[in-house]
């Protein structure tokens, strides 16, 4: 006799898979970081996207000094620079996640355009100073 995830877990794991193949597509491959961008963002910028609730969010899931209310998903934003001692290497965490860890509940913020390139500057300058 085998059991049955309760309901809610069921419609929990469909809701996921249906946005997987959605948003992320089928077995579409990752969107690396173009070249071509730019890094050089500015601080104060970044530090407002990553705090807001409706753009960044990234306090969502992430303690950052002096943000209200933050998450206790992801790793505690400081000393960046001794775990990404490379400012790219921060930014391709932060444009695709899901490129060394596929299973990564951190959105891929740059890959799927939920910023700007310039908002996605001065996110990674704002986190890179930390």
């Amino acid at each position: 006799m085998t059991s049955s995830p309760p309901p809610r877990l069921a419609l929990t794991a469909c809701s996921l898979a249906l946005v997987s193949v959605l948003v992320l597509g089928a077995g579409s491959p990752y969107a690396e970081l173009p070249d071509d961008l730019t890094l050089e963002g500015d601080i104060e910028a970044g530090r407002i996207i990553a705090t807001t609730r409706a753009k960044g969010n990234c306090v969502a899931c992430h303690v950052i000094a002096g943000a209200e209310s933050p998450g206790a998903i992801g790793p505690v934003l400081i000393a960046i620079q001794t775990r990404y001692p490379d400012k790219r290497a921060l930014a391709e965490q932060i444009w695709d996640p899901t490129a060394q860890k596929p299973d990564m509940v951190m959105p891929p913020f740059g890959k799927h355009e939920i910023l700007t390139e310039q908002e996605f500057a001065d996110v990674v300058e704002f986190v890179w100073s930390l």
